[in-house]
């Protein structure tokens, strides 16, 4: 078992928790999808895994032993590698090769080793060239990509990923369906891109009222066909 959550709760103000009892168990092996209404506790779910947020009640355990402070969770962020939702609060560095470099580094890599690391991540992600690029003028696609290379450079076991696709132009976005696709890891995204989620993921749960429900019944479900408006939002009446 990598993560198991047990009657976890939280909450940011006093009132209506956000997180309110969930449970949750990820498996080597599992590509989980992660779906569910604005505000309704995905992004929330992700921090109080990594430990950037503390649950008010409830058990936690990653790779079998439990977590409950910041020592604890130091080691749980070697293994498991988490993208952001805003490119801009993972990328911080000067230059691009620097970004990527940093994991690397931070987890005692020699300067040259971490420099290899980030060259061959990069050229994974078809961004080989990018290295003295300025991590602040590169458009909002690059940023996902060199966002989602810093975490590919640390080699984490587990990937948790937070809407990875979310307002790409196509090219990028297919780029990202496929590196993930052919990716041999565990990993948990949250997505309202249903067409991203069918191509790389297993198993599509819903959060809503604090909670994950695994019911076929309450999971969207996907349809094949042609509309007008493209991608635009759009209802199907029953």
């Amino acid at each position: 078992m990598i993560i198991s959550l047990t009657d976890l709760s939280f909450s940011y103000t006093e009132g209506k928790k956000v997180i309110d009892r969930l449970n949750f168990d990820l498996h080597e092996g599992d590509r989980i999808g992660l779906v569910g209404p604005n505000g309704s506790g995905k992004t929330t779910l992700f921090h109080l895994i990594m430990g950037l947020l503390k649950p008010s009640s409830g058990r936690m355990e990653l790779f079998g032993k439990p977590v409950e402070d910041e020592g604890d969770f130091r080691s749980v962020r070697r293994r498991v590698g988490l993208l952001f939702q805003d490119a801009d609060d993972q990328l911080f560095s000067p230059t691009v090769l620097e970004d990527v470099a940093f994991g690397p580094l931070n987890l005692g890599k020699s300067p040259a080793e971490a420099k290899e690391i980030a060259l061959a991540t990069l050229a994974m992600l078809g961004l080989t060239g990018f290295e003295n690029r300025i991590t602040y003028r590169l458009s909002g696609g690059e940023k996902r990509l060199v966002s989602l290379a810093t975490v590919l450079a640390m080699e984490p076991e587990v990937l948790l990923l937070d809407e990875p696709t979310n307002g790409l132009d196509d090219e990028t976005e297919e780029k990202i369906t496929e590196v993930l696709k052919k990716l041999k890891l565990t990993f948990v995204i949250i997505s309202h891109n249903m067409e991203l989620l069918f191509s790389t993921t297993e198993k599509i749960y819903t959060i809503a009222e604090g909670r994950i429900f695994t019911d076929e019944e309450l999971v969207p479900h996907y349809h094949l066909h042609a509309h007008k408006s493209g991608k635009l939002p759009h209802e199907h009446k029953s």
